[in-house]
């Protein structure tokens, strides 16, 4: 007996080797399953949201094994400082209250003028 050209023996030999590959892969698969679910508590732990029963339950079946790969941990880290350095809604709408329309109005022109005259330089048709 033979399945595609292979006698049983080979048969064989070629399920037991794709089993394994699949094992493979499906661990591999968990695992990268459980590095998402550790990211996700880290931002939650960050932002203060809301824990998820499914990433905990993902945890648990990982075990302590899992931890989050470096590269996300520096995005995550790398996030902060951005927030920070943002000024809020309410402080950039008090920035356009003391803000000297006048001066802007100046600086405008000033500019306009300034890229006219450049130009005119390069250019000869103008």
């Amino acid at each position: 007996m033979s399945h595609d050209g292979m006698s049983r023996e080979e048969y064989e030999e070629y399920q037991k080797q794709m089993v394994e590959e699949k094992m493979e892969r499906d661990a591999e698969f968990a695992t990268k399953k459980a590095e998402r679910a550790c990211l996700r508590t880290c931002l939650r732990e960050k932002y203060r949201l809301p824990k998820s029963e499914q990433d905990e339950i993902m945890l648990q079946q990982a075990g302590d094994d899992i931890d989050v790969p470096e590269e996300m941990v520096k995005m995550v880290d790398g996030e902060a400082p951005q927030e920070e350095e943002n000024p809020s809604i309410m402080a950039q709408m008090q920035n356009l209250q003391n803000m000297d329309v006048g001066q802007l109005k100046e600086k405008a022109q000033a500019t306009l003028v300034e890229m006219k005259s450049k130009a005119e330089e390069k250019c000869t048709i103008m």
